[in-house]
């Protein structure tokens, strides 16, 4: 069996037995080798001359091709190489051109004879073997008619329309280091905060037990199949949110844009909420929680514990009239937030320099994440993947022991079934299922892209779905535990404890519940390490589909400078952010999360799925699906995907219809009118870069308008069914083979089967 290495650019090759090795610089005698002949009796051909053709021991047809049939291209440049070996079903190093890693150990370079002349071979032909199919790293190839595939190489003239130019600066794509740490990439996006804080309040406010149910079927026919879909076309076409539509429909490029923006949004709101967390992690490196009472420099004379609410249930306000709140409210309002410094989004005051440095934390930990790429977050997401379930699972035994836990968790399962014929209740199902997924924001597209061409994304889209929809349901009983606990403690019903705001949930009620606790300290600590890794592994998902969309636009630039690309956007979005840590910055945060996101990233998935399914095409994706996995979709997906666009653009309608011009009013504080239109161009900045970028791509085409159009929603041009990372390959022999190289100076070799309409690649 030949294997092949390259050692300070000599290409050698040897035989497993004995060892044997091989002189690069000349072709074996034609002796040597029995002359190959495919079930049509046609020969390898080279300039219609027979090439010497041989079968190994695990009965691989392989081939050497001279020099000189990939030393030029009509001058275009192809690099010259010493043996370019052929070997149909073996599988190949993407990185380079012939140089797949040789397992018998390195060579080193006085192995190699000086004077090139060949070493007679050891390797004992073996009769040609039976008709099978066999699979490479990029693709699977079928060895047809009769047992052996054609190839054929077509001469120079015939390799047209390539950039064939093999470029030193081109650039390898990271892959993840295991088919687990893309798992727990992608369960550490899907499951954030979000699961913590929001589906317990969403699950308990639309009928408890009941609102599983229309979850369940959002889930199934639209949550599920989306995150399938974005999956696969990132592992299909191994590229981010913005390179990757000229291989679907150019003209939507514009969506990639509108991620890029989104992208920017989160990272400048989100942040701030993990830093909070880490302000409460630091604060919790004591002996006891500070604010287990009101005796602190920051408390008002409005601060009554929780035990005094409980004494005097008639109390409700303080001095001048002011409400009264509880230690942790005020720790929160006052000393983390210090909030009362400042009155409103007019009016945001200096920044906090201890949220500012707590900020800086949370960005450096999301830099030493991305800098290397998945080499370094793949690494990172064995912790903060993991730790919140052993976090959550040690939270939910301690609230399961506290008094009242029974009440609150009764209260979150109970079932209201006449909640089911309420529109309101499905539409919050599916915006709930949908933000939890989190399709549309890129990051699948770019977490996918770093897999195996061949990697199940069908059983990884189940498995992380399915593992999502379960932590969220987990984490209730975690919160409503405590949520009874609270009840108990302060004669409230259940649905009274939780104030206003979704952050009140984790920011106020749960470390109120904490400082009743014994050991709080360690229990604060526990929940709030748990709150960071949530938060982290999301935000620098976030960061990483712009990172990936711009270094796969511009690879020469970008991808070979990574790490300096990522400090300058990481120093970017910690600028844009400040203003969120500054006094006035609680108004900041829901602004930004209710223009900068919701209804944008609705309409960048309507945009997305009439792009991949109306004008890409069901059937042509399934036969995408079909190259990678080896397996058709079945009915059920092409029928969720080809409804998708309605289902999504039925949950968008509503979405737009209940958004207004109106101010936004946040827990009794309403925003000035100047907000709504500064808000609303922050939604047009996401929404217009997809009309904007149709029009720039139609005014840049040639040609007349029908050809404008065409050119504007046809996919790269790709040979019958090839996969198309290949653009514009020239035409092959009938029944033959093309040695084509892509836009990223890969080398592919293309096997033609003009008769049947199909086609197949080797990615070398």
């Amino acid at each position: 069996m030949l294997r092949w290495s390259s050692v300070r650019r000599h290409n050698f090759y040897y035989s497993e037995k004995g060892r044997t090795r091989y002189g690069a610089n000349n072709l074996l005698a034609p002796d040597d080798f029995a002359e190959g002949m495919s079930g049509d009796g046609i020969p390898f051909l080279h300039e219609n001359k027979p090439l010497p053709v041989g079968y190994d021991r695990l009965g691989r047809k392989f081939s050497l091709i001279p020099p000189t049939a990939v030393a030029t291209n009509n001058g275009a440049g192809i690099r010259r190489r010493s043996v370019n070996p052929l070997v149909v079903g073996s599988t190949y190093h993407s990185a380079a051109f012939p140089m797949p890693v040789a397992p018998l150990g390195e060579i080193e370079d006085d192995s190699i004879e000086e004077n090139g002349s060949p070493v007679k071979p050891t390797t004992e032909l073996i009769p040609k073997p039976a008709p099978t199919v066999r699979k490479t790293s990029f693709c699977e190839i079928a060895i047809q008619n009769g047992g052996a595939a054609v190839a054929a190489f077509p001469s120079q003239s015939n390799i047209s329309g390539l950039h064939a130019r093999r470029r030193r600066s081109s650039v390898v794509r990271e892959k993840w280091a295991s088919k687990l740490e893309f798992l727990l990439a992608v369960i550490g996006y899907a499951v954030d905060l979000g699961n913590i804080w929001r589906f317990p309040s969403v699950c308990y406010k639309h009928g408890g037990g009941a609102f599983l149910i229309p979850y369940m079927v959002m889930l199934l026919v639209g949550g599920l199949p989306m995150f399938y879909m974005e999956l696969a076309l990132g592992q299909y076409h191994r590229s981010g949110c913005l390179s990757i539509w000229k291989k679907i429909c150019p003209m939507f490029k514009g969506i990639g844009y509108g991620i890029c923006f989104i992208c920017t949004f989160i990272a400048c709101f989100y942040n701030a909420i993990i830093a909070h967390a880490m302000y409460f992690f630091l604060s919790s490196i004591a002996f006891e929680v500070p604010w287990k009472n009101c005796n602190n420099t920051w408390n008002s004379a409005n601060c009554r514990d929780a035990l005094a609410f409980n004494e005097n249930m008639n109390e409700t306000t303080g001095a001048n009239g002011a409400e009264l709140m509880t230690p942790s409210q005020e720790f929160y309002l006052r000393a983390v937030l210090e909030s009362h410094r400042s009155t409103g989004i007019d009016d945001l005051g200096g920044i906090k320099p201890s949220m500012a440095f707590c900020l800086f934390l949370v960005f450096l930990i999301v830099y030493f994440a991305l800098w290397k790429g998945p080499r370094s977050s793949g690494k990172v997401v064995w912790v903060t993947a993991t730790a919140p379930y052993l976090v959550l699972t040690i939270l939910l035994i301690r609230g399961l022991t506290l008094p009242g836990a029974a009440k609150g968790i009764s209260y979150y399962l109970t079932p209201n079934f006449d909640k089911l014929l309420e529109p309101a209740v499905w539409t919050a199902a599916a915006t709930q299922i949908f933000f939890s997924l989190g399709p549309g924001f890129g990051v699948l597209l770019a977490l996918s892209s770093y897999n195996d061409f061949n990697n199940n994304c069908y059983r990884d889209a189940l498995v992380t779905s399915l593992i999502n929809c379960f932590t969220s349901f987990f984490s209730g009983f975690v919160i409503f535990s405590t949520l009874g606990y609270m009840s108990e403690l302060t004669n409230k019903p259940v649905s009274e404890v939780v104030g206003e705001g979704e952050s009140s949930l984790i920011f106020v009620v749960y470390p109120q519940a904490i400082a009743t606790m014994s050991y709080s300290s360690v229990w604060s600590l526990i929940f709030f390490l748990m709150l960071i890794t949530l938060g982290i592994d999301s935000t620098f998902s976030g960061v990483e589909a712009f990172i990936t969309g711009f270094c796969d636009e511009y690879p020469r630039i970008l991808a070979r400078r990574r790490e300096i690309f990522v400090a300058v956007v990481i120093c970017v979005y910690y600028v844009g952010s400040l203003p969120t840590v500054t006094y006035g910055g609680t108004y900041v945060i829901p602004f930004l999360d209710e223009y900068g996101v919701s209804l944008s990233v609705l309409f960048i998935v309507v945009c997305e799925m009439i792009a991949v399914c109306w004008f890409y095409g069901v059937r042509r994706f399934s036969e995408d699906i079909r190259l990678m996995l080896g397996f058709y979709p079945g009915l059920y997906w092409r029928v969720c995907w080809t409804c998708c666009p309605f289902f999504i653009g039925f949950i968008f309608a509503l979405a737009l219809i209940s958004a207004s011009f109106k101010p936004l009013v946040m827990e009794g504080y309403t925003y000035p009118i100047w907000s709504v239109y500064l808000g609303w161009i922050f939604r047009l900045l996401s929404c217009l870069s997809i009309p904007a970028y149709i029009v720039y791509l139609f005014c840049i085409t040639k040609g007349s308008f029908v050809q404008r159009v065409k050119l504007c929603i046809t996919a790269q041009q790709r040979a019958g069914s090839m996969n198309s990372t290949c653009p514009s390959l020239g035409a092959g022999n009938p029944g033959g083979a093309a040695l084509a190289v892509d836009d990223r100076g890969n080398y592919h070799l293309v096997n033609l089967h003009i008769a049947r309409r199909e086609s197949s690649v080797v990615h070398l």
